[in-house]
């Protein structure tokens, strides 16, 4: 039942809002919808803490350890970013660059993409769940070009053709999928391709075709993720769309597609019996790293920046589950919700930061403290916070990937120690005169919406101080799911 929920709430949110996104409270309405499907979450998640994992709809749809943090991360992260975007869309309305018809556009499709990323998360089904990605990916699209300048257009159209030509090929790879779960498992229809009955049969799989369709799946999920080299989308779309839709791209979407990559890595591992596919997870996520720091150098626009900022940690959480076993698979696990969590306050306080100076260049934004002290704060403890200073949570998964790799694989070290410090002196030197400085804007015509900011920033520094006994459980049993 609290799956059916967390699916159909927020398609009924996307109906609700496809008829009534256009009236007054239609940002209201999108900020209920999102806060019911987070008490389905919470009761989901507690269903499987008491129960064990479930399968339910005739095993269509799947609940463990593993996906059911992943939902509970999806939908809080959800309901914060539309208590943000509430007053954020109508300073943009305010601003005319949105009307009604966007707003129900915007609303609407909000509330679609939560419900493909649920669906994503959700799905039994490896076929279902390629369905589900190709839905986030469509649904985006309309969001990345709500604007409907020319560079926003360019900006969807880009994140359309690279996301629609990494999915054709997380297709061909779910084919070989299907190809190889016929050979063992017979006809069976659809349900040759249930995730469960895959993992039951790993080791009599023929291994030369899971091989072959992991490079398929990798390369197609991978550049959802935002994997080097196939990133080039993720900038852009962070850049020319509204803010929320920076917020829960990076903050949720990248996880999701990475969670594909991950189910299909503990197949692939268990056929072939070699660890080739953690090494080219550990390759992919290194060089993403490392490149998308010496990128950071290069950008003026702010979201842009925290865009190849998200690279650069979506290669630190691939590379840590590449390199497996329980600590680097704990540690990757808790940087991707201490990096949802930041990064998603940092986009909050970046887009509020864009409206009051009147643009994204960065070089236009000073002196935020003295206009609007939280604001300004919000962005200060933001940045350092995702870029690893103790005591926020970040420093603490980052620590645990090093320490690991130092251990493990040392010749890595080197790499991800360059990644980590030129991030930090480009993105430091880059935010300190935002925040700093003189400034002759003015304050926003509404409230700025920073409670979820103070929020996220809270229980990520929680998070690097003290970690609940029984949060630090679910997070071994997901990481010993991995494996």
């Amino acid at each position: 039942m609290e799956i059916l929920l967390v699916l159909g709430l927020p398609l009924l949110g996307a109906l609700s809002l496809a008829l009534f996104g256009a009236r007054r409270f239609a940002a209201e309405l999108n900020v209920g919808m999102s806060f019911a499907t987070l008490v389905a979450a919470a009761f989901l998640v507690l269903r499987v803490i008491r129960h064990g994992p479930m399968l339910v709809a005739h095993e269509q749809f799947f609940v463990d350890s593993f996906n059911v943090f992943l939902v509970a991360l999806t939908a809080f992260v959800g309901f914060t970013t539309a208590l943000f975007s509430r007053p954020y869309m109508r300073i943009e309305e305010h601003h005319g660059r949105l009307n009604p018809r966007r707003l129900r556009l915007y609303h609407s499709m909000y509330q679609l993409f939560m419900a493909a990323m649920f669906l994503a998360l959700l799905t039994n089904n490896m076929g279902l769940l390629w369905v589900a990605m190709e839905a986030a990916t469509l649904s985006t699209v309309l969001l990345v070009s709500l604007y409907r300048t020319r560079a926003s257009l360019e900006a969807a159209w880009k994140y359309f053709i690279l996301c629609g030509v990494g999915i054709a090929q997380a297709l061909f790879g779910t084919i070989l999928l299907y190809f190889a779960a016929e050979q063992t498992l017979g006809r069976e229809g659809m349900t040759a391709l249930l995730w469960t009955h895959l993992n039951a049969v790993k080791g009599q799989l023929e291994p030369r075709v899971l091989g072959l369709a992991f490079v398929f799946l990798l390369v197609g999920y991978g550049t959802k993720v935002g994997l080097a080299p196939l990133h080039n989308w993720l900038p852009d779309a962070h850049a020319e769309g509204p803010t929320p839709v920076s917020a829960v791209l990076s903050g949720l979407l990248l996880n999701v597609a990475l969670y594909a990559v991950i189910r299909c890595k503990i197949l692939v591992e268990g056929s072939i019996g070699s660890r080739l596919p953690g090494r080219m997870l550990m390759t992919f996520g290194l060089l993403s790293a490392v490149l998308a720091a010496f990128f950071l150098f290069r950008q003026r626009d702010i979201k842009r920046l925290f865009g190849y900022s998200s690279i650069e940690h979506m290669g630190i959480i691939t590379f840590a589950f590449g390199m497996g076993g329980p600590v680097a698979n704990f540690a990757a696990l808790l940087h991707m919700t201490v990096h949802s969590l930041t990064k998603s306050s940092i986009f909050f306080t970046a887009g509020h930061a864009s409206q009051t100076a009147g643009t994204q260049r960065m070089d236009g934004i000073r002196g935020l403290v003295g206009i609007s002290p939280t604001i300004g704060w919000g962005l200060m403890l933001g940045s350092l916070a995702i870029l690893g200073m103790p005591p926020f949570g970040v420093f603490a998964s980052e620590f645990l990937v090093l320490t690991t790799a130092m251990r493990d694989h040392p010749w890595t070290t080197p790499f991800l120690l360059v990644a980590l410090g030129v991030a930090f002196a480009a993105i430091f030197s880059r935010v300190q005169p935002m925040v700093f400085g003189e400034s002759d804007a003015r304050p926003l015509p509404h409230s700025p919406a920073m409670v979820p900011v103070f929020v996220h920033l809270a229980m990520v520094l929680t998070l690097g101080v003290y970690m609940p006994a029984a949060l630090a459980a679910w997070y071994r049993a997901a990481a010993r799911l991995i494996g």
